[in-house]
Parts: C-alpha cells; sequence; structure tokens
C-alpha cells in the first residue's frame, strides 16, 4: 500500500484521546488517513460533523506523524507488513467488528482472508486430556481440509499446543499477539513463533516497546474473535480468557463451540458451562465439527483405522480388556490392566474423545466397532 496513507494511519492511532474506535470511525468518514491529515486545519470540509475536540486533536496530526517515523523504519528492517482497515489484505471478517483496529502489523505471509478460518483458545494450565484434545482434533481436521487456518494467542497451554498441532500436521497458523513484534512472551514460545513466522504469522496491534500488560491480552481477544469464523474453546475453568473470547465471539455473531469435560474437572468447568448456558456448541470431533459448520470435506477421510494405529501402550491396554465385554465398570477395568482407577479414568476420557469406546447406561463402558 502507499507508504504515506500507513504512516497517517499509523500516527492517527497514536493522537492520545481519540482511541481505537474514534479512529476507524474517522477513517470510514473520510475514506483514507490521508485526507484526513491533508485536510486537517478544515477537517468539517470532509466531516461536517466532526466536534470541535476532534478538529483540535487531529490540528496536532504533525506531531504523531513524526512520532510514528522510527516504527516505519523498524517494520523495514524486519520485514513487517502494516495493514490499514480499507486494504485489501485486510481480515474482512474483522472488518464487520465494530471496535476492529485502524491498523495491524503482521510478520509472515498467512492469507487472513482464507476460505475457513478457526480460533482455537483454552486455559494457560491444560491438562493431558486438554492436549489431547487438541492434538486429536488438528490433526483429524487437517485429513477433512488441511486449508483451514488456525488462529490463537500464542500463550501458554492450549494456544502453543493449537499453534503446535496446527504446525505439525502441515496447517498456516496465526498467533495474535498482546504487544509488539519486537519481543515474544511467553519466551519460551520464541522457537514456535519462528516457525509460524514461515507458515503462519505473527500479528498485532500494538506498536514496538508496547509491553504484555493484562489489558492488551483482552484487547488481543477481540483480533482472535473477530478475524475467524468461528471459536473453539478446547478447555478453561469457569474464569478465563478463553471465555472472554468466547463471549466477543457470540458477540460478533461468530459460531462457538467447546468440548465437554467431566463435571469433576475443574479444567473443563468453562466449557461445560458454556455448553449449559446455550453460549457454545457440543462438539466431540473434527468431523462433529464439520457437520455443525456445514462445512464440505475437500480431502477423503482417512481417519477410522488410524486411530488403532496411534494408540500408545496404555491405551491399548484398555482396549484390549474391553475386547472381549460388552461393558465394564472403571473399577473391573483398573483391576484387569492393572493400573490405579485415576489413570483409568484419564484413559477412558481420551479414548472417548477418539470415538473408540462409549459409556453406558449405569458407569459402564463398551468398545465401539
Amino acid at each position: 500500500m502507499n507508504e504515506n496513507e500507513l504512516m497517517y494511519a499509523m500516527a492517527l492511532t497514536r493522537i492520545p484521546t481519540i482511541g481505537c474506535k474514534w479512529a476507524t470511525m474517522l477513517y470510514e468518514a473520510a475514506e483514507t488517513a490521508t485526507a484526513l491529515y491533508e485536510n486537517r486545519k478544515e477537517i468539517k470540509s470532509i466531516i461536517p460533523d466532526a466536534t470541535e475536540k476532534i478538529c483540535e486533536l487531529l490540528a496536532e496530526f504533525p506531531i504523531y506523524v513524526e512520532q510514528v517515523k522510527p516504527e516505519l523504519e523498524f517494520m523495514h528492517h524486519y520485514s513487517i507488513k502494516g495493514l490499514v482497515w480499507g486494504d485489501e489484505d485486510y481480515p474482512i471478517r474483522l472488518r464487520e467488528c465494530p471496535d476492529a483496529p485502524l491498523v495491524l502489523f503482521q510478520k509472515g505471509n498467512a492469507n487472513l482472508n482464507r476460505q475457513r478460518i478457526i480460533s482455537v483458545v483454552g486455559t494457560r494450565r491444560c491438562t493431558e486430556y486438554g492436549r489431547d484434545l487438541c492434538r486429536t482434533f488438528l490433526r483429524d481436521l487437517s485429513t477433512l481440509d488441511s486449508d483451514i487456518l488456525v488462529v490463537s494467542g500464542l500463550a501458554y497451554g492450549i494456544d502453543a499446543q493449537a499453534h503446535e498441532q496446527a504446525l505439525q500436521n502441515h496447517m498456516d497458523t496465526v498467533g495474535v499477539l498482546a504487544h509488539g513484534l519486537d519481543r515474544i512472551y511467553p519466551q519460551s514460545n520464541r522457537g514456535l513463533a519462528s516457525r509460524m513466522v514461515e507458515c503462519g504469522a505473527l500479528l498485532t496491534e500494538y506498536f514496538s516497546g508496547t509491553d504484555p500488560d493484562a489489558f492488551n491480552f483482552v484487547q488481543r481477544n477481540r483480533i482472535v474473535a473477530g478475524i475467524s469464523d468461528c471459536c473453539i474453546v478446547v478447555e478453561s475453568q469457569e474464569k478465563g480468557g478463553s471465555l472472554i473470547t468466547a463471549d466477543l465471539a457470540q458477540g460478533y455473531h461468530r459460531d462457538v463451540f467447546a468440548f465437554p469435560g467431566r463435571t469433576i474437572d475443574r479444567a473443563s468447568q468453562g466449557c461445560n458451562n458454556l455448553i449449559a448456558n446455550h453460549v457454545a456448541v457440543l462438539i466431540s470431533g473434527a468431523e462433529d465439527f464439520m457437520k455443525q459448520m456445514r462445512w464440505t470435506v475437500s480431502r477423503p477421510k482417512v481417519i477410522e483405522r488410524e486411530l488403532f494405529v496411534e494408540l500408545n501402550e496404555e491405551e491399548q491396554l484398555i482396549v484390549n480388556v474391553l475386547k472381549e465385554t460388552d461393558g465394564l465398570p472403571i473399577n473391573i477395568i483398573a483391576v484387569r490392566a492393572n493400573l490405579s482407577v485415576s489413570k483409568v479414568t484419564s484413559l477412558l476420557l481420551k479414548l472417548e474423545i477418539k470415538g473408540l469406546i462409549k459409556t453406558l447406561v449405569g458407569g459402564t463402558y463398551k468398545l465401539l466397532g
């Protein structure tokens, strides 16, 4: 895009008290940031309804243009692309949201207007169950359509798992940051972020030097929610950022989905509440999700037999115990497998998610197929 237009749009976002929403509204009214800058002394000629306060603020436009020039140099040096609200490369879905940022900064070449985009979010303190859900869901989803773009927040836990599993299954993935592109937070995700730039992108509305403050994460969540067709909550406690993202997604009229967990599991309480309160639709796996979205499968389905190949030793042990019965309670399975009840409970949940077993009336478990 035109370098001056990007510079003026960036400067507009830096003018104090105008804020994100007003900046975008002024941009829409004037049609370009350049028009705002060039008519700053007579702003009412292009925006008749502009208040005196807005006129006063825009009169100081040149000050902030000078302030953003070092940021433009930083962007050139690190191959960072600026996306302004009116650009064809700006995320179309996000543009529909009333609080969309005027400017985004992108490192990487992911197409943010891919035909199908999903957000996958969840708790930072994920369990083995949550990690396994992410692994299985994205693996199976890639066999149905590997061209889906996976978006998350590059945080600890489910976010990092979603990005990692997307990469492992040859799916592009985008991390939305709560700070500038001069750093990665948490630092433990730096290696992951580097790989994402090669097969996806890092995205933020924040200038370099911006710290990862708590409020920024809440702001970041609206981009995660708005840029996608739907939001999938994998695992969440009763309170957390992923629930904020789900609420934002619902407010933007996006589909919201959640994986259920046991009622006694704190890490799944948020997901269970989303389902119970009709904020999210319960899903059990990739095929179920595709049906709920009414998305056609673009690649042949090759899931069923692969599930058996990828069982670990303990999961296979449980399958072997159930092979010769029409249903067993957990305590009997534990005795026959020589495992603790808590371990068997975890394994049964994994096998149920994979579609290999089902729970019968009375709390017994049966092998399917």
